[in-house]
């Protein structure tokens, strides 16, 4: 059967503990380098509320601190000010063993560059995540192999990272990020390395992905041709994040959702 037919059972209980309002959020973040006379702000007072289902674009020039915020988000870092939050509950109120868990199994993330184990063959890199949490390794092949047929690598399983293209590396990564059936996916600049014919294309797997399994996903791109054919585009500008003016996904923009958090009651 294949991974489309199939949600594993955490991919289950994480669109379950996420379908309460948002699924992530961000309140006030405010990341800073170094200290004194020489601290760089690169965030600053961003506000995000992203909801289930929704494909969100984050657009910026290099520099702009898109990578720096979907690392917040991932709590792949921690911001100097301001909370994240993941279906309702703060990121730092977790222990380190909960953050790892966070990581492994409610988000997936794509960089830009693959960063794939070289010496291992695409279907071992796919599997890698579940075997980290101790996965035996029969299902956790047979998991990376339903992932590898999704994105169209069945008869490239077994060649090792280095043996496949660029294109084929990137879905290799997406694949990897997605095995573990998270509630939310971030890639980071995913078609950057790509020429225009293989940047299409794996935009094109990752929308027909964020639809099949019923995704959220927030997508760092610098390419407003891809940017314009999400739900909601975002602008970091000067260490804030600011809605886009303009027709997006067919939706005019001020009728999307407030890039703030909705206040929370107290109690």
């Amino acid at each position: 059967m294949s991974a489309a037919n199939t949600l594993p059972s955490d991919r289950s209980e994480n669109i379950a503990s996420a379908r309460q309002g948002a699924v992530l959020e961000a309140r006030a973040l405010r990341k800073t380098f170094g200290s004194g006379a020489k601290a760089l702000t690169i965030l600053e007072e961003v506000n995000l509320s992203v909801q289930e289902g929704e494909l969100v674009a984050i657009v910026g020039p290099s520099g702009s601190g898109k990578s720096t915020l979907l690392h917040l988000l991932a709590a792949l870092d921690t911001p100097t000010s301001g909370t994240v939050y993941f279906a309702a509950k703060a990121l730092e109120t977790l222990s380190e063993e909960a953050l790892a868990e966070f990581r492994n199994r409610s988000i997936g993330f794509v960089w830009q560059r693959h960063h794939l184990l070289p010496d291992f063959t695409a279907e071992e890199n796919v599997a890698m995540p579940l075997l980290m949490r101790a996965a035996g390794r029969s299902e956790a092949l047979r998991r990376a192999d339903q992932w590898l047929e999704q994105v169209g690598l069945t008869s490239r399983r077994r060649h090792r990272a280095g043996e496949l293209s660029g294109g084929e590396q990137q879905r290799v990564a997406i694949a990897r990020a997605l095995v573990n059936g998270p509630a939310v996916l971030l890639a980071d600049e995913p078609t950057g390395d790509l020429d225009e014919q293989n940047a299409e294309a794996i935009f094109e797997l990752m929308q027909r992905l964020h639809r099949t399994h019923r995704l959220t996903s927030i997508l760092a791109t610098h390419n407003s041709g891809l940017s314009h054919r999400c739900n909601r585009i975002l602008g970091l500008e000067h260490g804030h994040l600011v809605p886009r003016d303009g027709q997006v996904a067919g939706r005019d923009t001020s009728g999307q959702r407030p890039t703030t958090a909705p206040a929370r009651s107290e109690g």
